[in-house]
Parts: C-alpha cells; structure tokens; sequence
C-alpha cells in the first residue's frame, strides 16, 4: 500500500513539476537518456521535445556538460559535433580533443544510438590505441562528415 502510495505521489510531482528532471519520462523512446539534474535545471512537467531542446542548447554553450548525460541521444551527440566542427573550423589540427573524448566515453555504452555512421564502429575498432590516435581517427571520420546533421532528427 505504501509504495503504491509513493508510487503515485511521486507520478503526480512530476506531472505538477515540482521535481527537476533527470530524464525523459517513462515511455520515450530515449527514456534510457539521463542527465545530472545539477547540471540541467529543467522542471519533470516539461515535455520532451523541449527537454532535448534545452539539453542541446546546454550542449552548443558549455560543451563539456555533455560530460554529465548518460545516453545522449543522436541530436544531442549532433550538438556536441556541431561545436567540434566550429573548434575544428577556428583551429584546424587542436582545440577538440577534450570534446571527441566526451563522445568516446559515451559510446561506452552499448545503448547509445549512433549519430554518425560508422562511428559505434570505428570507437570499437580503435579501442586499444593510443588517446592521441583514437582521437585523430575520430576526426578525420567527423570532418568528412557534413554540417548541420541536425536538419532532420529520425
């Protein structure tokens, strides 16, 4: 009876938004996405378009709080590209290597949805190299890579 009770206590918070959300609610088809709530303060009455939204403007504003989400899915991965291709653009050969580490470490997860083909692959492939080299083949894959992947969100 209790945690029923709890169960529904907890539900109705989230409906009202009195909860931050730490992920997208039961049902989504990311629903295996979680972020630090510290680090995004978004209400749990929020949908969950705009959820993605603001994570990925978190994302293009302060990259390394891509650092913090679990899961990320493929548009927020996109966001994180689209700040490596400006790095890249401004400073050809240095400046994002922090940030490809930040995608390695998320496709450490086999859950994560790939937002570039090939790069599930080439992360695996490249698993027992060096960080320098990982990092290098990583980017000669992203810089083939077009612009703007964020057109059409499938």
């Amino acid at each position: 009876m209790n945690s029923t009770l709890f169960a529904w206590l907890k539900t109705l918070s989230r409906i009202c938004g009195f909860e931050t959300a730490d992920s997208f609610p039961p049902g989504h088809p990311y629903a295996r996405t979680r972020w630090d709530a510290a680090y995004f303060d978004i209400a749990s009455d929020v949908k969950p378009d705009e959820m993605e939204r603001r994570l990925c403007a978190a994302i293009a504003n302060t990259p390394s709080v891509f650092a913090y989400i679990t899961n990320p899915t493929p548009r927020m991965q996109r966001a994180l590209l689209n700040v490596i291709h400006d790095r890249l653009r401004r400073q050809p050969g240095a400046g994002a290597t922090d940030l490809v580490l930040l995608l390695i470490n998320a496709y450490a997860s086999e859950h994560i949805m790939e937002a570039v083909p090939g790069l599930r692959a080439l992360i695996f492939n490249t698993a027992h190299e060096e960080t320098n080299l990982r990092v290098h083949a990583i980017l000669e894959l992203l810089v083939g890579t077009p612009r703007g992947l964020d057109v059409i969100d499938m």
